[in-house]
């Protein structure tokens, strides 16, 4: 079901941007828009997960750099039932995280040194598990994608602006179709990359917590990193706006409302699911138990945390951007 969707996706978007080439160019300009979105799928299937990992400056940790939050990522893969994805931090002071990656194992997640800041470990596995959920859901190919061709719709929309008015173009609808191929086309892209998204966030919420096996952890992180992320800007995010939908909040500012120009849904409305979900007893797999020691993991038995555990002290690890170092130091 997942590879049709994903399938049926990739043609709607293919087809939109090979419309948006006739409307500048005619049948010649479909053709090169053809070719230009094929040869976009492949590099985007192959390359998606280093594209974006690399426009957020994110670096690779282990069990050595970061012990506590890959031991996070480990226990929770295991509950899943995944292979165990690659573990990125990326330097950003903004709470937030996302996940990347073709399929479940070639896959990578990522978090914000912000996110290791202001969370409690609890509600790090509250997140962590939703992008996991994303991974066994395969949405994370769709998702690079669907941001890959919605960005180079929008960059026809403006290449039309600037030449699909000249008369020895092969445009066959004049201004009408400049006028499609600037506003229409990728007016269009946006909302079908958005409601994807929006419909694709809920579930990964209830899985999430599924894997978790608290859905508290994450509906109480939920609430911190939309505090955070309407006031600390993000200033890659607000440069490569395309890719605002992978993040589990929208990473850009002026985003508040549950509607159809929304790349996630309203966050109250998602707390208010996971509450529900925890009032009813939801959550398949074991809470996970506090690290009692150096060189203790976040493991799937233990005694059940209490809602709002006390926050211990802890260092984030240097992702060593902007530097030589490598990426050092406990998360612990």
């Amino acid at each position: 079901m997942n590879l049709m969707r994903t399938a049926m996706l990739l043609a709607f978007m293919t087809a939109l941007f090979m419309s948006v080439g006739y409307l500048i160019g005619g049948q010649s300009g479909m053709l090169i828009a053809f070719v230009v979105a094929a040869g976009m799928n492949f590099f985007s299937y192959w390359n998606s997960d280093r594209m974006v990992l690399s426009t957020y400056g994110a670096q690779e940790v282990d069990e050595r750099s970061a012990p506590e939050f890959y031991r996070i990522v480990r226990d929770l893969a295991r509950n899943a039932g995944l292979p165990m994805p690659k573990v990125y931090l990326y330097d950003s002071p903004q709470p937030n995280a996302f996940a990347t990656g073709r399929n479940p194992e070639n896959a990578a997640v990522a978090a914000s040194t912000g996110l290791l800041h202001a969370l409690t470990p609890e509600e790090v596995a509250g997140v962590m598990a939703h992008e996991l959920a994303h991974v066994q859901n395969r949405d994370t190919l769709t998702m690079t994608i669907t941001a890959t061709l919605a960005g180079a719709i929008s960059m026809l929309g403006n290449f039309a602006f600037l030449f699909g008015g000249r008369r020895d173009n092969n445009n066959p609808l004049g201004m009408v179709g400049v006028l499609v191929a600037m506003i229409v086309a990728p007016l269009a892209a946006m909302l079908v990359q958005m409601a994807i998204s929006r419909t694709r966030e809920y579930s990964a919420d209830r899985r999430g917590a599924e894997i978790c096996g608290n859905p508290l952890w994450l509906a109480s992180a939920l609430g911190k990193i939309a505090r955070g992320a309407s006031h600390i800007p993000n200033e890659e995010a607000e440069g490569h706006p395309a890719t605002a939908h992978m993040f589990i909040i929208n990473p850009l500012s002026g985003e508040r409302m549950d509607n159809l120009f929304s790349t996630h849904p309203n966050t109250e409305n998602r707390i208010a699911a996971l509450h529900e979900m925890a009032r009813y007893g939801g959550g398949g797999a074991s809470p996970m138990a506090p690290s009692s020691g150096p060189s203790a993991g976040f493991g799937s038995t233990g005694p059940v945390l209490t809602a709002n555990p006390e926050r211990k002290s802890r260092s984030v690890p240097n992702t060593g951007r902007g530097g030589s170092q490598p990426p050092k130091g406990p998360w612990s």
